[in-house]
């Protein structure tokens, strides 16, 4: 992470130092995710462009980028074919108030204004629609910002001829077909605006000199939030909060002051605010964001401090709870380790700026933001954008009781001699079957997401899958395992395309969550069951080395593949079917529980 470029961020440093910091980022060693990333422009984008790159590269996005020409992102979008060469990965469609040619006028009646919100709309759906038809890949589209004036005053937000309740309708609008489509998703400039101060962001002088739909001082703000979308959809957001007790979650120190002298609840205006923290978090765990705490305490006033009756946060709520007196880096590598998850999945929160540099020059992936004062810390979180919500399934919400269950396994396994006996005694139950709708989101989820256990980190989109699931020519298994603690939910994903009698496995992940359980087994049985069914007569599988999967490098051969070629890390590994013994003795597979 630059730390020009960690928010809260300078903006004129940013745009002074594009250059440099480009620069830098482009000479730091690592892969990075190659995208093709075409911006459509119904306003000058190119400063946007240059700045998206910098926030992108940070999160090990390199973007290739195709600008339309200026104004022209209808026909472009529709008929390009310059645009079609280029076979974009993801298209953000950049629009604006400034570009709604037709706002009612007074003298218009309820049908004519009626008539005009339905033309500016359908001429937004009419491109949306050809786009998703085009190129099946995700679309980002601006949403819109209020009018900077008001000619009816405050009646402009209630009257069907005001400008403020005609762009509020047809935001309306486009929300509600962001909510009907998969792989299309809405910036919210709506709110962007509001929270920068309209009348700056809207400053007249940047669109009739340069074309700008925004000022100039705006742009890295705008650029970072786009960039929060594109990392989401490519599985580079944050998983969970590593959070500090003391002065963080109440005010006080509970060993010296006791739990009746922490601040919490309403008697105080501190009280209230670290209340108001403690439900901000609480409902972040609800959509899904896993919550730990790493506290220099003893574990028995942590507990009491977390019990406290005017407290929010309850110890359930909680994944892992470190309280001792170790240096608060090795708490925060325990937690990723124990979670299986990569460090720069986590957030660390502590009013503390010493233990704050210190778990950063430990642990560098791990992002601490600077927390100075409680009551901004709401704003903080939300503004770093670090849980950005491209999808949420059922998965997601039910993620922290998966992760509490993890543990309690974790508890158990202890109580066997043998692993194996450990693994039967969970009951596992798998249902693994071809692709379907209902998974289609949390599928492609897993696909942009997992990096650990993935053989190829081929990324693909909810309309590519969808495709895939419909070609004959390809064999799709998506896995759901449940156990005696709980549903996992989806867990596992492959997928294999055809070579006469050869399927060649394209895509192969699980989800970290259930590493060590026998499911890799379990989805290679029913790979070659119905790879037999079909006529196959063999697997071909490939694994791509990244800085991440080295986990499953030898993964194939474990399995009983044999090594056909190799380029550097990169291995073809291939598995005759014929003789092929089931290697899954723990899970039930297809079983009606």
């Amino acid at each position: 992470m630059n730390p020009l470029l960690a928010y809260p961020f300078d903006p004129q440093v940013v745009l002074k130092r594009r250059k440099s910091i480009r620069r830098e980022l482009l000479a730091e060693p690592g892969e990075r995710l190659q995208k093709r990333i075409a911006v459509l422009g119904g306003s000058t984008t190119h400063d946007i462009v240059a700045t998206l790159e910098l926030f992108l590269l940070d999160a090990g996005i390199q973007p290739v980028f195709y600008e339309s020409e200026f104004g022209l992102y209808y026909e472009e979008g529709l008929f390009g074919e310059e645009l079609e060469r280029f076979a974009p990965e993801l298209i953000f469609v950049h629009t604006s108030r400034r570009n709604l040619t037709e706002l009612p006028a007074a003298t218009d009646s309820d049908a004519e204004v009626e008539a005009k919100l339905e033309r500016a709309y359908g001429h937004f759906e009419t491109l949306w629609e050809g786009l998703r038809e085009r190129f099946h890949v995700p679309v980002i589209q601006n949403n819109f910002e209020l009018p900077f004036y008001r000619t009816l005053g405050n009646r402009d937000a209630w009257d069907p001829r005001g400008q403020t309740h005609f762009v509020e309708r047809l935001n309306g609008k486009l929300a509600a077909y962001a909510a009907a489509h998969s792989d299309f998703y809405l910036h919210d400039i709506r709110f962007l605006s509001a929270d920068y101060g309209l009348l700056r962001w809207s400053d007249p002088f940047y669109w009739h000199m340069y074309k700008y739909c925004l000022c100039l001082d705006a742009i890295p703000a705008f650029a970072y939030s786009l960039a929060g979308i594109i990392r989401s959809l490519y599985g580079r957001k944050k998983k969970a909060l590593v959070l500090d007790l003391d002065n963080t979650l109440w005010g006080g120190v509970v060993g010296d002051d006791g739990v009746e002298g922490i601040e919490i609840g309403h008697e105080t205006s501190m009280g209230q605010v670290y209340s108001e923290f403690q439900a901000y978090l609480k409902e972040l765990k609800s959509w899904g964001v896993l919550l730990t705490v790493a506290s220099k305490n003893d574990e028995e006033n942590a507990l009491a401090g977390l019990n406290h009756p005017e407290g929010t946060l309850r110890p359930e709520d909680l994944v892992l709870l470190k309280a001792n007196w170790e240096p608060k880096d090795r708490s925060v590598a325990q937690i990723a380790q124990e979670l299986n998850l990569l460090p720069d999945s986590l957030v660390f929160v502590d009013d503390n700026p010493a233990e704050r540099a210190i778990v950063t020059a430990q642990v560098p992936e791990v992002q601490a933001p600077p927390l100075d004062a409680p009551e901004h810390a709401i704003s903080l979180l939300d503004r770093a954008g670090y849980f950005e919500a491209t999808e949420l399934s059922q998965d997601d919400l039910g993620r922290s009781a998966m992760y509490r269950a993890n543990a309690q396994r974790a508890q158990l396994e202890k109580s066997f001699a043998s692993y194996e006996d450990y693994l039967r005694s969970l009951d596992m139950h798998a249902q693994i079957r071809p692709f379907e709708g209902v998974y289609l989101a949390r599928i492609a989820q897993l696909t942009n997401k997992s990096n650990q256990f993935n053989l190829t980190t081929r990324r693909y989109s909810e309309s590519q899958l969808q495709q895939a699931a419909q070609d004959p020519g390809h064999v799709t298994l998506y896995g759901k395992l449940t156990d005696r603690f709980g549903d996992n939910g989806v867990v596992s994903v492959v997928m294999g395309r055809w070579a006469g009698t050869v399927l060649d496995i394209e895509l192969w992940l699980m989800s970290c969550r259930v590493l060590k359980r026998g499911m890799e087994y379990a989805m290679l049985d029913e790979l070659v069951r119905r790879a037999r069914e079909a006529g196959g007569t063999a697997l071909r599988g490939t694994y791509l080395h990244t800085a991440k999967n080295g986990m499953v490098r030898d993964l194939y051969r474990d399995f009983g593949f044999t090594q056909v070629s190799a380029d550097g890390e990169d291995t073809v590994w291939e598995l005759e079917l014929a003789g092929y013994r089931p290697q899954n003795h723990v899970i039930q597979v297809n079983e009606v529980q």
